[in-house]
């Protein structure tokens, strides 16, 4: 039956592919699951209540697949995709299982590798615009190193930079409607990857030819490897308009990319995530780029996605409590008086020299402001009582 805590198609929620299709396989053992269709797949997706699936190139079309087997493959997912009511709102390429990305993609030491890399990412921009994607997601699997002998780093990030700046011009040549979003990422499953976060690719976006139409895909796990704070990292996105596409799952620090379950880990830090992307307006699509314990079967592997959307559902409902509980909000709002106290100039205002030396005239009250407290620890523990629902 269904709740507040069922999806709907207007909440956004899309899985890949290679999530709910992940058979179970690691660096240890053999698969668990069976290989998934990608036909069953969406039926089954659209069933839960998804809005889209996304997929990589070759998680729908194998990588050695004739044009003609490749146009059947298409064909019959398109008409899944849609007896489904989904939508394919993401594709992406993969630069990564096939051997011959063992040293690399766009970064590559042979001129070769790169422009077949280019090669396929066309091809595969082409399938994703077919299948009606607006968004691209880069994620450099393969672009890094285990040894620092072989490679300048700063022809790395020349030759992936050009490789942008090139799909960028097909994309815009071709008249499709779509953008780019990278996906930084620390390591794994090289020994250390180039742009390994949210600050080193907005960075680098900044220094590309159409820097407008590259934005980011963050992803929870990713930066949570790190010891980052994912809230901050997406709140950085955000600030800079370039929350393209989000990877929700979860993590736990200094790990391998571990891929679980939304909020099954970091069920405060997840919290603060959905209150940042419902208050900021965020209305694109929330992506669980996850995948199912090891240990399920397929019902395992549909349990893993219904608690992925119904997590985000049940924390989307408790940041509307937070924003609506008195005693919360009347912490808040007392904090705030004290700010909006301050009735001089800021750096908001902009420099003049009269500004300058209006603030340097300024006498402030050092006691004081070093002795009030802030009354984090209330908050932080209404936060608690209100996630562990005894508000």
């Amino acid at each position: 039956m269904a709740d507040q805590y069922t999806p709907q198609k207007n909440d956004k929620f899309t899985f890949g592919l290679w999530t709910v299709g992940n058979t179970g396989r690691d660096a240890w053992g053999e698969p668990t699951r069976p290989t998934m269709d990608p036909e069953y797949a969406a039926r089954q997706l659209g069933e839960l209540g998804a809005y889209g699936v996304n997929l990589h190139d070759n998680d729908l079309v194998p990588f050695d697949a004739t044009p003609q087997e490749r146009d059947k493959i298409v064909t019959g997912f398109k008409k899944a995709v849609a007896d489904a009511g989904l939508v394919v709102p993401m594709a992406t390429t993969n630069l990564f299982s096939n051997p011959i990305f063992r040293d690399g993609a766009f970064t590559s030491s042979d001129a070769n590798v790169r422009a077949f890399a280019l090669q396929k990412t066309m091809n595969a921009i082409d399938l994703g615009a077919e299948l009606g994607a607006e968004t691209y997601v880069f994620w450099g699997g393969r672009e890094g190193t285990e040894t620092e002998a072989y490679r300048d780093g700063r022809d790395a990030v020349k030759w992936f930079r050009e490789a942008i700046n090139f799909l960028c011009a097909y994309v815009q040549d071709q008249g499709y409607n779509m953008r780019f979003a990278m996906e930084p990422k620390p390591n794994e499953p090289r020994g250390d990857l180039y742009f390994p976060t949210v600050g080193h690719m907005l960075a680098f976006i900044a220094t590309l030819d159409n820097p407008d139409m590259v934005g980011l895909n963050p992803e929870f796990a990713h930066e949570t490897m790190t010891g980052l704070n994912f809230v901050h990292a997406v709140a950085q996105t955000l600030e800079a308009g370039k929350l393209f596409h989000i990877d929700l799952n979860d993590q736990q620090m200094a790990r391998f990319d571990q891929d679980f379950r939304f909020g099954s880990e970091n069920p405060k830090r997840a919290f603060f995530l959905v209150k940042l992307l419902e208050d900021s307006g965020y209305d694109g699509p929330k992506h669980y780029d996850a995948k199912a314990y090891r240990t399920e079967d397929e019902d395992g592997v549909w349990a893993f996605a219904r608690g992925c959307m119904r997590t985000y559902l049940i924390f989307r409902e408790k940041a509307q409590r937070f924003n609506q509980d008195a005693e919360i909000q009347g912490i808040l709002a007392e904090l705030q008086q004290g700010d909006e106290s301050y009735d001089g100039p800021t750096a908001g205002d902009g420099y003049s020299a009269e500004t300058a030396q209006t603030l340097k005239d300024r006498s402030f009250d050092i006691q004081a402001l070093a002795t009030k407290g802030r009354r984090y620890e209330e908050l932080d523990q209404l936060v608690m009582e209100l996630l562990l629902g005894v508000r």
